[in-house]
């Protein structure tokens, strides 16, 4: 079989492990971030942050009513934005 077979196959037998409670697999959950709190904290206007940050303003503004949460990446970058918002600001110029 071929090698990109071979490492699907591995990859669902370690899944059905894992969900069976068996095995390591290494699962990262990351906490939610108070968005508003943030943006206050670095005294930005929602429009000032969604600018600097890339993020759609109704976004942010469905994040900071409760409506939704951000998730995956968005969640990365806030949490990265939260503890260097100077180098993240540096990458992004």
């Amino acid at each position: 079989m071929s090698e990109a077979f071979e490492s699907i196959r591995r990859g669902l037998k370690q899944a059905i492990a894992h969900q069976q409670g068996r095995g390591t697999a290494r699962v990262h959950h990351i906490e939610d971030i108070d968005v508003q709190a943030l943006r206050t904290r670095l005294n930005l206007t929602q429009e000032e942050f969604a600018a600097r940050f890339g993020i759609r303003l109704g976004t942010l503004r469905h994040w900071e009513r409760g409506d939704r949460k951000p998730r995956g990446t968005a969640l990365v970058l806030l949490h990265v934005i939260d503890r260097a918002p100077r180098a993240v600001l540096r990458a992004l110029s």
